[in-house]
């Protein structure tokens, strides 16, 4: 998943406690092997190598499920949430402090657009050669999810799964007290922006703090616009509960690609909570902030 995961469980012996976190484990990398771009082998990349072949590609139960999650979240983000917006990478490079020219964005920006998709489940077809998609925007949070119903189902009630800050409880403590869950300050990474405590659902962030560089002082971050191929300028994070993992995933997504005003509106209208840090670091949300660590 490219980044540090863990996860704790509470269960009556460890034997039981480390059977089940072995069963997630291996949960989480086979969609780790099964949805990375980075394989050869993996579905992501029989689907982009299908690229502009006819008939295209007919794809298992759990991608087609996938493929409308990625359709609903377009429709929904009036066509901000894109997973064929990855090819960006290609003139956006974070680590060489290079700003691409516009010319090089535009040259990329015909092969992105999730509405010149064809997909009539089971079958997908990316209709240009050299168009692709990019499960990496929302699968750590749905094998979030997975795991964490992977324990539950096992009969763990308490116990929560990190995939890299995006977190899906299983359960509180034993003693019914929430988790107290630290939300990363975008621009001091030492310390938490805010504790938050919960007792199921999942929280996930997004920001320009993860990957971006700064050119004479301005800076720019990955969250990229598939529409104008430039990154976001808004919010500094934004950070979303909601029962799954996988939808406050895409929702704090969402709203740091709509902007501040607009994003947040957005999650306002559909009732879930937040927290958020704007670009002159004032912090603001519905959702319910704690004390720090004692």
């Amino acid at each position: 998943m490219g980044s540090p995961c863990e996860l704790r469980l509470y269960a009556n012996r460890e034997q039981n406690a480390q059977q089940v976190a072995n069963e997630a484990i291996a949960e989480i990398n086979r969609l780790e092997k099964k949805y990375s771009r980075y394989r050869d082998d993996s579905v992501t990349t029989a689907i982009n190598v299908s690229a502009g072949k006819k008939p295209g590609l007919e794809v298992d139960n759990e991608t087609a499920r996938l493929l409308d999650y990625a359709q609903v979240g377009y429709e929904q983000s009036d066509g901000l949430f894109d997973i064929t917006s990855g090819i960006l990478r290609k003139v956006w490079d974070f680590r060489s402090s290079r700003i691409p020219t516009q010319f090089e964005i535009e040259a990329v920006l015909p092969l992105i657009g999730w509405c010149h998709v064809e997909w009539v489940a089971p079958y997908l077809h990316l209709p240009f050669v050299g168009m692709e998609i990019d499960f990496g925007g929302y699968v750590k949070e749905y094998a979030a999810d997975v795991a964490a119903n992977i324990c539950s189902q096992a009969g763990i009630a308490g116990g929560m799964v990190n995939l890299g800050g995006d977190i899906c409880i299983i359960g509180p403590h034993p003693d019914g007290n929430g988790w107290k869950v630290g939300i990363r300050h975008p621009r001091n990474p030492n310390l938490p922006m805010s504790y938050v405590l919960l007792s199921s659902g999942g929280l996930a962030s997004s920001g320009d703090y993860e990957r971006f560089m700064l050119v004479d002082g301005v800076r720019y971050a990955h969250i990229l616009n598939p529409k104008t191929g430039w990154p976001v300028k808004s919010l500094a994070s934004a950070s979303v509960y909601a029962e799954q993992c996988v939808v406050a995933g895409t929702s704090s997504t969402i709203a740091m690609l709509k902007g501040e005003d607009k994003g947040v509106q957005w999650l306002e209208d559909l009732g879930l909570p937040y927290i958020c840090m704007n670009q002159e670091q004032e912090i603001y949300g519905t959702l319910k902030r704690v004390e720090g660590l004692e």
